[in-house]
């Protein structure tokens, strides 16, 4: 309480003493002996009004026990069940529930993890991919500034992400793993890695190469094949020792006819080996017999430029070429979607002659666009001219429907820069996205795209996308995402089809890991999506006549399926709707493999890495007796006394409401019993 506060109640007391004295001594001039009585009431009421009007402040103090958090991070994944550790993972987090003395100092959470982290801790060891890496990012942010030692059970064995020791060091908790898997070390060949690109072209021979590492010391010679069909395609024999523990393998392969092509790569076991699944390793190669070619043309030297031919040329199917206006004039035939990026008065030609051959393209521009040129030639749209510049953010448009638009975090990118003004069409056209200025989302197009006189088009109204592709790799530690949006805006820009009702998005083959999703799109008669409609999907497996239907749930703008779980194999597939009886079909195939059964051994010199620099301690899962002991007798983990301090208003306190009605009842009472009133 201030000392203002306190003058304050002082003068307040002073006051209500006199108004009470006044009342009951000099104003009614008796003596009754009841006065004093009445003062005293009175007294009360006007000091605990006055009181309630200067409300001062209180501090009101709680004190509290918080107990340290004990994570238990069990791992979920299909190599625990290979390398047959899943009982042992079972039996030893039935003890930690089990004992009491570790539930009685910790608060205990349960997780596991996979491909994500769950909160839960039900196990089925199904999860097909492994990423510690994120673990420790998202522990990371659920136990900051808070003592959490971490139980993680697990073989160490990571398929995908980052190296996970990083985001462990960054953790900041103690941390204990509980080392599943046999580390007796046993004579194997493997294919450690096999690289091929997705796509090749017809009567072109395509590359592969295998990386294939013995664990021995004896010498071995065994012969590496590849199949197709069961027909031998590449063979090859080669010689292993202790001191010569790996080889690459590079070959080529033809490409003889158009579609899915899959093969078969094996190196011949040792007889005494324990894992011979991976000796083999699938893949599949889609022929294709025409590129889509892509020219930017541009005048200036920005880091845009190489974001766009990256993000491209990720898709094998797509080639950029960089070309200056002129240059491009006799070469438009051999493109089909002209980038012209911060167009000035030298693309006039340019524009003519896209104008002549009715060509698709996508302006982007930016602070060096001029603006006075592209509005005198472009009849479907123009932006105010102004010397100012403007910072631009994006807001996905949700309604978007030309094709499916995924929201890879646009609200989180880095602002474009562009030219102050407000875009104007003269013809119909869909935002993709929006701006937002200053936080304040607008209705003002960033990105737009548009068809005029079977002619399609897309205009972005900013520079700077290099930034966005950066920060996407910074959100996900990958570029997928960002490329996957680039190029289906050149897949659409690039295509002339006319729009069908039903669309829909898949890949032509998957591997047995990956994430299956099909993706569709239903439009009513004026080809506005309908969010209302049910769509069904019906598999086929054409190697077993397994039938398979599901529906397909609305997800933003789109319908999606996740098919994860089904066998390897080749599939037919129709999506149809309820409504109009619309379908369309396709085929796609799914490559056998699974990289959780690719471990033999538990990863333990890692794991024993993790704990030795985040100051915990490693345990081997049939060796953990002392392992409650230890984390019960160590001084780190201390319950913490806390004191919760409160500032309370005196006008939230209500007693004294009721104690100034007590006062002024009593007071009534003691008056009309007196025969005062």
């Amino acid at each position: 309480m201030s000392t203002q506060d306190i003058l304050l109640i002082i003068l307040a007391g002073i006051i209500a003493l006199l108004l009470a004295l006044f009342q009951y001594k000099y104003k009614t001039k008796s003596a009754l002996k009841d006065n004093a009585l009445f003062v005293f009431l009175r007294f009360f009421t006007f000091f605990s009004v006055f009181l309630l009007l200067i409300n001062p402040k209180f501090e009101q103090n709680s004190t509290y026990t918080e107990k340290p958090n004990l994570v238990i991070v069990a791992d979920n994944s299909a190599s625990i069940s290979h390398l047959k550790q899943n009982e042992k993972e079972f039996e030893f987090i039935s003890q930690l529930k089990e004992n009491q003395k570790i539930n009685d100092k910790f608060n205990v959470g349960y997780f596991t993890f996979g491909n994500q982290l769950n909160t839960s801790d039900s196990l089925n060891f199904k999860d097909q991919q492994t990423n510690l890496n994120k673990v420790f990012r998202d522990l990371s942010e659920i136990y900051k500034n808070t003592t959490a030692p971490t139980l993680l059970i697990s073989d160490g064995n990571q398929t995908i992400g980052s190296d996970y020791q990083f985001s462990a060091n960054n953790y900041k908790q103690p941390i204990y793993p509980i080392i599943l898997g046999d580390t007796i070390t046993y004579a194997d060949l493997k294919i450690s890695q096999l690289n091929v690109n997705k796509y090749a072209y017809l009567k072109n021979r395509f590359p592969v190469e295998a990386i294939i590492v013995y664990n021995g010391n004896e010498t071995v010679t065994k012969n590496f094949t590849i199949t197709q069909n069961g027909k031998v395609v590449y063979s090859k024999t080669i010689t292993f020792s202790k001191d010569k523990s790996s080889q690459i393998i590079n070959t080529t392969l033809p490409a003889s006819s158009v579609g899915v092509k899959s093969y078969q790569a094996q190196i011949v076991p040792i007889s005494t080996e324990k894992n011979k699944i991976n000796n083999h390793k699938n893949f599949a190669v889609e022929v294709i017999d025409q590129k889509t070619k892509v020219a930017v043309v541009s005048t200036v030297l920005h880091p845009d430029l190489g974001a766009i031919k990256k993000s491209i040329e990720s898709n094998e199917q797509r080639e950029v070429s960089f070309l200056k206006p002129n240059e491009t004039l006799n070469q438009l035939n051999d493109f089909q979607l002209i980038i012209l990026y911060q167009p000035s008065n030298s693309f006039k030609q340019l524009y003519e002659a896209l104008e002549v051959q009715n060509k698709n393209k996508w302006v982007i521009s930016g602070v060096k666009t001029d603006w006075r040129f592209l509005n005198s030639v472009s009849k479907n749209y123009n932006l105010e001219i102004t010397s100012q510049t403007e910072d631009y953010q994006a807001n996905l448009n949700q309604n978007y429907s030309n094709f499916i638009v995924d929201d890879i975090g646009f609200e989180s990118f880095p602002p474009l820069k562009s030219n102050f003004g407000v875009p104007n069409f003269s013809v119909p056209y869909q935002s993709i996205l929006n701006k937002t200025v200053s936080g304040i989302p607008t209705n003002e197009p960033l990105l737009a795209t548009f068809e005029t006189n079977g002619r399609r088009e897309a205009i972005l109204f900013g520079e700077n996308l290099w930034k966005w592709r950066s920060q996407n790799y910074l959100n996900d530690q990958s570029f997928e995402a960002f490329d996957a949006f680039i190029g289906k805006m050149v897949q659409y820009l690039a295509s002339n089809q006319r729009k069908n009702r039903l669309t829909v998005d898949y890949n032509s083959f998957y591997n047995g890991s990956d994430k299956i999703v099909i993706s569709a799109q239903y439009f009513n008669k004026n080809y506005e999506f309908d969010a209302t409609e049910n769509l069904n999907i019906s598999l086929n497996n054409k190697d077993t006549n397994q039938k398979i239907s599901r529906p397909l749930i609305l997800k933003n703008n789109s319908y999606q399926v996740n098919l994860n779980g089904l066998d390897a194999g080749d599939y037919s597939f129709t999506v149809s709707s309820t409504t109009d009886k619309l379908s369309s079909s396709g085929n796609f195939k799914i490559i056998p493999f699974n990289v959780e059964q690719q471990f033999l051994n538990a990863n333990v010199t890692k794991l024993q890495q993790v704990a030795t620099n985040s100051k915990g301690q490693a345990y081997f899962i049939d060796n953990t007796s002392t392992l409650a002991d230890s984390l019960l007798s160590d001084n780190r983990y201390q319950p913490i006394l806390k004191t919760n301090k409160r500032v309370v208003p005196l006008i939230d306190w209500y007693y004294l409401l009721f104690f100034i009605a007590l006062c002024l009842a009593l007071e009534w009472f003691i008056r009309k019993y007196k025969g005062l009133i």
